[in-house]
């Protein structure tokens, strides 16, 4: 199977991959079939997991690599340099994307919503909260196919693009879930809450395939790259993720969820990739 996939052109396993986290997404979602709320404790351990595989697959799966790639492509004692920038312009554009699209992060009042002002329900400010992290998701993803498919990155091959994609997808099932049952228990419909629910990772395919071709294309970039769909998650991981589960008095656990998670997905790509 390994084999069929590998034959396929890195752009077309990008996509694919990005569908997988998406469907995992779907996934979750469906959960709010079964519940209609969704135990605070839990929510904040599904919030450390996610940090958890999000800041283990930045180093492994992104940053590493971009060093490594420089290393070897004549950078020398500069090998950090592409890394830095990179890192850095990731958070800046999610900083800014922060700032042009109004949103409301799970478990905030809507008076605390983000961004432009807006006229929007508090239900569209969450979905648009939990959509803006999933670019970087589809980002990462995309670039990892993008680079192993073509050994552009110094130690990155598909068995450990695919673990990246393994770990999004298994963080994404509870995203999923920590979105539509919100939804659901704020008196929406099950099919309201599962649509906005899905719908959220519906960037992860289509930035899965932007990362890829951008790889493809311009293989100068790569270490950039590579670097910037880690800052972008970092920042995700440090302005929403960690403060979300660490406010409800659910601390401990949710830090446990974080170790958990971390350890998940260090397993995850250093044995795949």
């Amino acid at each position: 199977m390994l084999e069929t996939f590998s034959g396929f052109n890195p752009v077309l396993q990008a996509l694919i991959a990005g569908l997988f986290t998406w469907g995992c997404t779907i996934v979750g979602s469906s959960f709010v079939f079964l519940f209609k709320t969704v135990n605070r404790k839990v929510l904040d351990v599904m919030s450390g997991f996610a940090a958890g595989v999000m800041i283990a697959a930045s180093f492994w799966s992104l940053l590493a690599p971009s060093i490594t790639f420089a290393e070897e492509n004549g950078y020398g004692v500069w090998a950090f340099v592409p890394a830095a920038i990179g890192f850095l312009f990731g958070g800046v554009f999610l900083r800014l994307t922060d700032a042009i699209i109004p949103h409301l992060h799970l478990g905030e009042p809507i008076e605390n919503r983000e961004g432009p002002t807006t006229g929007a329900s508090r239900n569209v400010l969450l979905f648009l909260a939990i959509t803006i992290h999933n670019i970087p998701e589809g980002l990462a993803v995309g670039v990892a196919f993008g680079a192993a498919a073509h050994g552009l990155a110094g130690g990155n091959t598909l068995m450990g693009a695919i673990g990246l994609a393994l770990g999004i997808g298994l963080q994404n099932i509870p995203e999923g879930s920590a979105l539509s049952m919100p939804i659901r228990a704020d008196g929406s419909s099950r099919w309201k809450a599962f649509n906005l629910g899905q719908l959220s990772a519906i960037v992860e395919p289509i930035s899965a395939v932007i990362g890829a071709l951008a790889v493809v294309s311009m293989q100068a970039i790569l270490p950039y790259a590579l670097a910037f769909a880690a800052g972008a998650m970092i920042f995700v991981v440090v302005e929403e993720l960690i403060p979300e589960s660490q406010t409800n008095g659910n601390s401990d656990i949710a830090t446990m969820g974080l170790m958990v998670g971390f350890t998940i997905m260090m397993i995850l790509d250093v044995a795949l990739g």
